[in-house]
């Protein structure tokens, strides 16, 4: 069966205090806090709650694996838990760029790759069709920290 893609949400996450851990057998590894952010779709809408991180491991050849938890609150109350893994492929002089100020306004999204797969788990009720999906994003930085556009895998 061929593959299909359907929009699930927009995610814009927060990016709180970012620690360098450095130099490790794995990679450079660098934990950001997700200090909070917003989701919206047409099934679903709400809130992050700042309980998250992102735990990324920069590459010998200069890609970040990202992997992240986050919790999502819909507008009506409940909770959904975000597993989130990828990789972003950027040029060091572009991620130096984004790292200045209103530098992601000047860096195209077109000029890396940020891809991530996503797993999520909710109790029963009206959300717990996402227990037994999978889900894509593209990524984009932005001011504040990262844009997803989160899509159902069908």
């Amino acid at each position: 069966m061929p593959i299909e893609l359907t929009h699930l949400f927009d995610l814009d996450l927060e990016i709180g205090a970012i620690h360098l851990v450095g130099a490790t057998p794995k990679g450079n590894r660098v934990i950001a806090d997700l200090s909070a952010g917003t989701f919206m779709g047409p099934l679903l809408k709400g809130r992050v709650l700042p309980s998250g991180g992102d735990w990324g491991l920069f590459m010998p050849d200069g890609t970040l694996r990202v992997d992240g938890r986050l919790c999502l609150e819909t507008d009506d109350g409940t909770l959904i838990y975000g597993i989130y893994k990828g990789r972003w492929a950027i040029a060091p002089e572009t991620m130096a760029k984004l790292g200045t100020p209103g530098g992601a306004d000047q860096v195209d999204p077109s000029e890396y790759y940020l891809r991530i797969t996503f797993d999520f788990e909710t109790s029963t009720g009206k959300y717990d069709w996402m227990n037994r999906i999978m889900a894509i994003a593209t990524g984009r930085k932005t001011e504040a920290g990262i844009a997803y556009e989160v899509f159902q895998i069908l």
